[in-house]
């Protein structure tokens, strides 16, 4: 069974048509589904139901594409080393939520690099459950994560602290204090990749007979350089860490929109493989992660 059958049927599962991605790797139609049947003759499962409209997941369909992008992923990484002659590297793979990713471990990167300058880091961002995934697979080497979900694979390390606040435009029409109430009253746009916030809003709010649902959700945006465009255009209100707003609160272009007795913070955590030898620049890199820790975020 050849990897690419593997990659070809991922491609066609996502955008759910043949010929848009025949189109894009630039071979026939024909050409491409046949691949696809010879993945299906291996497995002996029927993947895709196709029909002019395109082509519908089955459920076999659904277990194979869980599971193609973490075995393509890994056919890469192995091609990678190999192709650098040896598993022995000073690259280290790194994948953080992107509020960490984007705002506090750039700068850890740095002090560690002043350290071991030999040190090559590729830093992703991505979504915990993902990321948790890659760590498990060997895709990547060291993950940061909100929230210690307690997998008996993985080593947990808590390194920091991030201070979600509520944020508004400066000109915004609000009191500078609300109460947890008033909070269901104004517009909020949410974050994509915040299920850990999510969890843990609805947690505090459940302990005022509020649930996280009943809130004016707005819309959802996939980044926060995307929420702070639309809270400078007054659409409404977002959670957001303190550290990616700091520059455009001393800019006066964003404040702090108190909640009274309301706080909340949500621990990072560095996560590794459990009981695996990782590779000196690795090893050495966790260490000195540990020593300099939330003192070293941007």
């Amino acid at each position: 069974m050849h990897i690419e059958y593997f990659d070809y049927f991922y491609q066609v599962a996502k955008v759910r048509s043949i010929s848009k991605v025949a189109k894009q790797i630039h071979i026939s139609q024909s050409a491409l589904s046949q691949q696809i049947q010879k993945l299906e003759d291996s497995l002996g499962f029927t993947l895709l139901e196709r029909s002019n409209k395109g082509v519908v997941l089955t459920d076999m369909g659904e277990v194979v594409l869980k599971y193609s992008e973490n075995i393509i992923n890994t056919y890469n990484k192995m091609m990678m080393e190999l192709q650098k002659g040896s598993t022995e590297s000073n690259q280290i793979h790194i994948e953080a939520c992107s509020s960490v990713s984007n705002y506090a471990i750039p700068c850890s990167l740095y002090k560690i690099k002043e350290k071991y300058p030999a040190h090559k880091y590729e830093l992703i961002t991505n979504i915990s459950e993902k990321i948790k995934g890659n760590i498990l697979n060997d895709i990547s080497s060291v993950g940061f994560v909100y929230e210690n979900t307690k997998e008996q694979e993985l080593q947990y390390h808590k390194v920091g602290t991030n201070k979600f606040v509520l944020i508004a435009s400066y000109y915004y029409d609000i009191p500078k204090t609300i109460s947890l109430n008033q909070l269901f009253d104004y517009p909020l746009i949410a974050l994509s990749a915040q299920d850990e916030l999510r969890g843990k809003l609805d947690s505090i709010l459940r302990k005022h007979q509020r649930y996280y649902d009943q809130l004016k959700i707005l819309f959802v945006l996939d980044s926060i350089e995307a929420v702070k465009s639309s809270i400078n255009r007054e659409h409404g209100l977002a959670f957001l860490p303190y550290i990616s707003v700091k520059e455009e609160l001393y800019n006066k272009q964003f404040k702090i929109v108190n909640i009274e007795d309301f706080e909340l913070d949500m621990n990072v955590y560095m996560i590794c493989k459990k009981n695996t030898s990782q590779p000196k620049v690795v090893d050495e890199f966790i260490q000195m992660f540990k020593q300099i820790g939330e003192k070293s975020f941007c």
